[in-house]
């Protein structure tokens, strides 16, 4: 899911004496908004019947799948993948609770997501950033969870440090507003988890906010909750939102590094974050079974080869509120983060 997740502007650097005046941006059209209205509707689509596959029982759906020419063994996967889903829809319509969770699962993560890029987006508006409508991206269910995540595509420079900050912090902050109501939701409606086998169980990590979350709403035994859609959603909300505040690069975190410590920090701290996930790599693998920061890795080497924008005024300082915001946004990635984010057992 994630993402470079965030926005990759495609526009050079100017020089420093280009006038700053804001400008209005453009405003979409009406193809645009049906061109992105429809992908969010195919990403809700794909989410709601990842869901419904996740939740399908486990059964043997290869038993009848006969291998014997070559043909076989080259169509297996696709006959398999297809004999899946129409396995997953008969279920759904023979239980339809499913279905019901599978969009509770479907508005609660788009919820998150539509936040942080509204964020970016109106924070791009108020400083007359041409900025485009949030994609969608969708994945063929069950993968990842359905979706890619989402991300805008700024089209003009960026005015000033103080506006990189604005628009980098906007987004992962108004989707944590939304993360906290769904994460409450989650342990609101918990019920115990049936007993576990002892082998052949993939463990969801939890983040620091629903371990600190799960006391006052009365959970004891965060690890002994069954899934449920609210849950699910929180958790990839808040994973997406840690791997966008990683100070790397054109990640929300980069832009944040670069507006407060400025372009060398910026560098520095994102190479510290690369190597950092490196080591995590094998510590996986060895403490929880598998190599799950193996992806944060791939992702942050290539962000970590795409140059910065640099603000058309790089000289203005951000004042002791926006330092604060920093601190909170600090904050946010601490309870966000996971650093083995599952367990193989």
């Amino acid at each position: 899911m994630s993402e470079s997740l965030r926005e990759l502007p495609t526009f050079a650097a100017h020089g420093a004496g280009l006038p700053l005046a804001r400008r209005r941006a453009a405003q979409p059209t009406a193809r645009e908004w049906l061109r992105h209205a429809s992908l969010f509707l195919l990403t809700g689509a794909a989410m709601t019947w990842a869901w419904m596959s996740f939740m399908l029982p486990a059964g043997d759906l290869g038993a009848g799948l006969a291998l014997a020419t070559p043909l076989d063994y080259l169509l297996y996967v696709p006959k398999y993948y297809l004999l899946a889903q129409a396995a997953t829809g008969s279920y759904a319509l023979a239980h339809p609770h499913y279905i019901a969770e599978g969009l509770t699962f479907a508005a609660s993560l788009l919820s998150i997501l539509l936040a942080h890029e509204a964020g970016h987006y109106v924070a791009c508006r108020l400083y007359g950033v041409d900025a485009t409508l949030p994609y969608f991206i969708p994945m063929p269910p069950p993968f990842l969870a359905g979706t890619l995540g989402a991300f805008i595509k700024i089209r003009s420079p960026i005015p000033s440090r103080r506006a990189l900050f604005d628009i980098g912090v906007a987004g992962p902050l108004a989707g944590f507003l939304v993360i906290i109501p769904v994460a409450c939701a989650a342990l609101l409606t918990s019920e115990p988890a049936p007993p576990l086998p002892e082998e052949g169980v993939i463990i969801f990590n939890d983040p620091l906010l629903l371990r600190l979350l799960a006391g006052p709403l009365g959970v004891r035994d965060l690890a002994g909750i069954a899934p449920n859609p609210f849950y699910f959603a929180a958790w990839i909300g808040l994973l997406v939102t840690s791997l966008n505040l990683l100070p790397v690069g054109q990640l929300d975190g980069g832009h944040a590094v670069y507006s407060v410590l400025g372009p060398r920090a910026h560098r520095h701290a994102g190479r510290l974050a690369f190597l950092s996930m490196v080591a995590l790599v094998p510590l996986g693998w060895l403490w929880h079974g598998v190599p799950s920061g193996l992806l944060y890795v791939i992702l942050l080497f290539v962000i970590l080869r795409l140059p910065h924008p640099q603000p058309l005024d790089d000289r203005d300082a951000l004042g002791r509120a926006r330092r604060a915001v920093a601190l909170a946004t600090l904050l946010v990635f601490a309870l966000s983060f996971i650093p083995f984010p599952l367990t193989v057992r």
